[in-house]
């Protein structure tokens, strides 16, 4: 470190030795030859991530859900109720704990036909349940 880094704050310092250990981009030599900008490995992972289309709910078929953001003090009986009773019969559900026995506030639902897991989705999703 030199005695010009004392005056500098230190995220300044940091990209600076950041920046000095990467080193300059290098653009290969086919490109440089053709006079082509080639898109860094970075730019290409986001390009291919933004043109897949975002998956619809509406048209999977699935017959499971996952619940989050419960209350601490609900239980597998009172999720079993709602989905059974508004939107078909289920196979299973399953609350997720903690090692000392507390709600982590995520439930497993199984339903008993397919579709009806989209159903739920549809109806549920971002929605506040009994006003928590």
């Amino acid at each position: 470190m030199s005695a010009m880094n004392i005056d500098k704050p230190l995220d300044d310092i940091v990209s600076a030795n950041r920046q000095k250990k990467r080193g300059g981009r290098r653009t290969p030599a086919r490109a440089q030859a053709l006079g082509k900008a080639v898109p860094s490995p970075v730019s290409r992972a986001r390009a291919a991530v933004s043109a897949k289309p975002a998956a619809q709910p509406s048209n999977i078929t699935s017959d499971k859900i996952i619940v989050s953001n419960l209350p601490q003090d609900v239980n597998e009986g009172q999720v079993k109720e709602l989905f059974a009773s508004t939107v078909g019969a289920l196979r299973s559900v399953s609350v997720h704990y903690d090692s000392n026995g507390r709600s982590k506030g995520i439930a497993e639902v199984t339903f008993s036909r397919k579709g009806d897991a989209s159903k739920a989705f549809q109806q549920y999703n971002n929605r506040l349940i009994d006003g928590s």
